[in-house]
C-alpha cells in the first residue's frame, strides 16, 4: 500500500481554507482590504481558494486511488 501525497496536501489546505473562511466570515469588518476604491474581504476570497484546491487535490487521489485499482 503506497501512500499518495494528494491526501494530506489535499486535507491541510481543505482545512486551512475552512478555518480562513470562518475567520473571514466572522470577522468581516477587520478582514477588508481597499484596492483602488472597492472592497474585498481577503481572508474569504483565500479561503474560497484554498477550499477549492484542497478539494481539487482530494479529488483527484480519490480518483486516482480508484484507477489504480
Amino acid at each position: 500500500m503506497q501512500l499518495d501525497l494528494r491526501w494530506p496536501i489535499g486535507l491541510m489546505f481543505l482545512i486551512n481554507g475552512i478555518l480562513l473562511v470562518g475567520y473571514g466570515i466572522l470577522n468581516s469588518t477587520a478582514s477588508i482590504t481597499r484596492v483602488e476604491g472597492s472592497e474585498i474581504n481577503i481572508n474569504l476570497e483565500w479561503g474560497a481558494v484554498l477550499v477549492v484546491f484542497g478539494f481539487a487535490m482530494s479529488l483527484s487521489a480519490y480518483l486516482g486511488r480508484n484507477k489504480g485499482n
